[in-house]
């Protein structure tokens, strides 16, 4: 596995895990998005904009958002979005 290929957690762990990418679906058509908002600045904005988008095709979504950008998503947001999508779309930029 190269650098390119690789996912890393920026939790802060001090040993690294290796988790196989999932396979990425052929389509969305029938599919849940889920789109979560990390709480940076301005994410909301183009959030929403691909959210709109993709409900624009016909694709239900759902929506997320973290309380803060500072931690990681709560136990009840991770298990909401393991439960009610398929799919998820998060927006990382500064």
């Amino acid at each position: 596995m190269s650098l390119n290929d690789a996912l890393l957690d920026p939790t802060g762990e001090r040993e690294t895990s290796e988790r196989p990418r999932l396979a990425r679906p052929l389509s969305l058509d029938g599919l849940t998005v889920g789109v979560l908002d990390i709480s940076k600045a301005r994410g909301d904005v183009f959030l929403e904009r691909v959210a709109a988008l993709i409900e624009a095709r016909g694709i239900k979504v759902k929506r997320y958002r973290k309380p803060t950008v500072a931690r990681t998503a709560p136990m009840a947001i991770q298990q909401a979005i393991v439960a009610e999508a398929d799919v998820v779309v998060e927006g990382l930029a500064d």
